[in-house]
């Protein structure tokens, strides 16, 4: 029975998925982006994630205990030296899986699982993640009164150039339009009303 087993246990017993998960994650390490199953990947990941943590301390213990799972020399050495340099600053989420197709055969779920931080298209090496930027949330808080506020002056500044104070009665309609409405008054109409008034 597997009561409460919440795991995926990928169609095998459990000797065939400890060496899957091994052979997975010893490749993973060497060329650092493997393609998979979907299946295959979120176990992967559940898997090697606390694994790569255990890296991040340098210790014989840690080794010993990583060298458990692994069972493999050069995939210790490639973690403890070349992977936790790059990872020592990441609470996390190392590794990332990107869904790629469907399998022509079976129709079976692709995907590409990859070090985060050894693919630099997605990642800035310049800068690291989170240095120099504060923390903000996308809010529009004052976004309609800063608008507000450059529509008035855009109005005030098109009906300084159209008038140019040559008439006394145009500036107060102007001005009272302005409070008004806070919207960009034509400057066409403008025009009409300094005729009509020329006629008048």
């Amino acid at each position: 029975m597997r009561h409460g087993k919440k795991f995926n246990h990928l169609g095998r017993k459990k000797g065939h998925r400890t060496a899957l998960l091994k052979n997975m994650s010893n490749s993973l390490i060497e060329h650092k982006r493997i393609n998979t199953t979907l299946a295959k990947a979120k176990a992967l990941r559940l898997h090697l994630e606390p694994i790569i943590t255990k890296c991040k301390t340098n210790t014989t213990h840690s080794r010993r205990v990583v060298f458990s799972y692994l069972q493999s020399k050069e995939s210790v050495q490639e973690l403890f030296d070349n992977v936790a340099s790059k990872i020592a600053d990441r609470p996390g989420g190392y590794l990332r899986i990107i869904k790629t197709g469907f399998r022509k055969g079976d129709a079976a779920e692709l995907a590409m699982i990859e070090f985060v931080d050894y693919n630099t298209v997605y990642t800035n090496d310049k800068a690291p993640a989170g240095a120099g930027k504060k923390k903000t949330r996308r809010r529009r808080r004052g976004g309609a009164k800063a608008a507000t506020a450059t529509a008035a002056a855009v109005v005030t500044d098109a009906v300084e150039e159209v008038v140019k104070g040559d008439d006394p009665e145009m500036d107060t309609l102007m001005n009272d339009a302005v409070e008004e409405s806070g919207t960009v008054v034509n400057e066409d109409t403008h025009t009409k009303d300094s005729d009509s008034s020329e006629e008048e």
